[in-house]
């Protein structure tokens, strides 16, 4: 036993040292196809079937990956080379074979109104470099962004226009002129991707349909009037406006600043209803909800009921000169019953 085990492992180390030092030179039928760009090589020959449902087929297949890939190895060093930090490197020529994509190419975005335009009127974009010259630091800078080339924000000096009013704060009118430009090119952005997308873009307030009812046109009206600083507080009521419904409640929040005697005895009296066992409830207010509500269903019930009908039966006779039910014949009275007795006349 011990006799056949190192056998086995003679042959084993043999067959490892043959597999290592194989020659470079593989021999094939048919040449393979070599795409240096991607590292790709095509191999069309044929594979015996016999072998390849064999027990050996992982010997097989460990063969001929083997062999490519040396023939792909030879192929790569027919290409220039230099050398690159006592590195050889190989330069790779452009890829021939396409490769399918996982996903699908993204769809090219829509033109802009500017790019309509600009295509309309033949316009020409001209390509601006990323760094410009700058005059006060005398280096050079990014056009755009931090640390800009010509940075107007970092200013400490602002000479004041003869038409300006020389108390107002240059610096704040700048900044606010800023954020009107930053929050501009933000709308005109969305209008953009609405535009792409076929959304119609809404007005100031107003859905976007072709006509507004009166009762859209009364809430463009009550959000415009709280579009305010004051939230619609000092705003007067238009000519025969009425007050909207369902506006809800605001809340009515305790002064910051000034006597704070009545905020303590709202907390103290918030502290002794949570401690309190006994929950407050208002018997009166309860008892009038629920009479109420019984009230309601039972109007509700006679609502639904049916029609109104006399004391005696159908009186759908009524006002004909026909009275049933009394004695005396049909549409008859009997005498001294029901009439009023004549009217005696005096002496002239």
């Amino acid at each position: 036993m011990a006799t056949c085990r190192i056998e086995d492992v003679l042959a084993k180390a043999e067959k490892d040292e043959s597999e290592k030092l194989k020659s470079i030179t593989v021999h094939k039928d048919l040449d393979l196809e070599f795409d240096p760009g991607h590292l790709l090589a095509f191999d069309k020959n044929r594979i015996d079937s016999r072998e390849f449902k064999g027990n050996n087929r992982e010997d097989l297949l460990r063969s001929l990956a083997r062999d490519n890939t040396q023939l792909l190895i030879n192929e790569l060093w027919k290409l220039p080379t230099e050398r690159v930090k006592d590195v050889i490197v190989a330069k790779l020529p452009e890829p021939t074979t396409a490769l399918p994509r996982e996903k699908p190419p993204p769809k090219p975005k829509p033109p802009t109104k500017w790019e309509q335009f600009a295509k309309l009127k033949g316009i020409q974009k001209k390509k601006k470099t990323n760094l410009v010259w700058d005059e006060v630091h005398k280096e050079w800078r990014r056009r755009w962004g931090y640390k800009r080339a010509k940075d107007d924000t970092k200013e400490w000096l602002i000479e004041v226009p003869a038409s300006a009013d020389p108390k107002e704060d240059q610096f704040a009118k700048k900044n606010k002129a800023k954020k009107e430009r930053v929050a501009k090119n933000e709308f005109n952005r969305l209008k953009n991707i609405a535009r792409a997308q076929k959304i119609k873009v809404p007005g100031m307030g107003l859905a976007p349909t072709s006509r507004q009812s009166k009762s859209e046109l009364a809430q463009a009206a009550s959000v415009a009037k709280i579009s305010t600083a004051s939230v619609g507080k000092f705003q007067e009521n238009l000519a025969k406006e009425k007050t909207p419904k369902n506006t809800g409640k605001r809340r009515k929040f305790q002064p910051v600043i000034g006597d704070f005697s009545g905020e303590r005895q709202k907390q103290l009296d918030l502290l002794k209803l949570m401690g309190s066992k006994k929950p407050r409830l208002d018997v009166t207010k309860a008892v009038n909800k629920q009479m109420r509500e019984e009230d309601m269903e039972s109007s509700e019930k006679k609502k639904k009921g049916p029609g109104k009908k006399g004391r005696k039966g159908n009186m759908s006779g009524k006002g004909k000169g026909n009275v049933k039910g009394r004695p005396g014949g049909k549409g008859k009275v009997p005498k001294g019953k029901g009439r009023k007795p004549p009217m005696k006349q005096g002496r002239r």
